[in-house]
């Protein structure tokens, strides 16, 4: 593993393992996943992909908690630690979190504060987050958006977002399967 791999395991361990159990469960399991896809990306932007993945759910670390909109929490103190900028641009736009922040009337605030980029990581991240479940466990990406529905209820502002971001989700997953076949095919 990188120093920045290291690093950004060593950070979400910190600041989640023992306030948030459940929460670390799945984002070591997203962090494996990642590193498992990451020949879904360049080889330069592995190590960001699987930084990234460590750090995707850090700003549900009580400590954290400003606006209550996790990914742009963890973004901004990821930016006042001096972390990757590019990694911090990740967290904040996380899995479509661009649209969960329409709905909460931060649309403007997270695209003002951080570029959103569209790329392999982007997918690769996408699709190690909403293929695990909330204790680790694999999921199909359809199945996963059931489970958060289910857990947050038909009226929850978190349900009206994976709801939109459903389409986005999908494709993401599906770009990042197709990369993986690709890269698979190709002789070593």
């Amino acid at each position: 593993m990188s120093a920045l791999v290291d690093a950004a395991r060593e950070i979400a361990r910190l600041k989640l393992e023992a306030a948030l159990p459940r929460r670390w469960s799945h984002v070591q399991a997203v962090a494996a996943k990642a590193q498992q896809v990451s020949g879904a990306v360049p080889a330069d932007d592995r190590d960001v992909l699987v930084a990234s993945a460590w750090l995707h759910d850090v700003g549900y670390s009580p400590e954290l908690v400003d606006t209550g909109f996790h990914s742009l929490d963890g973004a901004r103190w990821l930016r006042r630690e001096h972390l990757d900028e590019r990694i911090a641009a990740f967290v904040a736009h996380h899995s479509c979190a661009w649209l969960e922040a329409e709905e909460r009337g931060l649309g403007h605030v997270l695209a003002d504060e951080f570029p959103r980029e569209e790329s392999p990581v982007t997918d690769a991240l996408c699709f190690s987050d909403m293929t695990t479940g909330p204790d680790g466990q694999d999921f199909e990406v359809l199945d996963r958006l059931a489970e958060i529905r289910s857990r947050y209820g038909p009226e929850h502002l978190v349900t009206r977002f994976i709801t939109r971001a459903e389409p986005e989700i999908v494709a993401a997953v599906k770009r990042t399967q197709g990369r993986l076949a690709g890269f698979a095919s190709q002789p070593m």
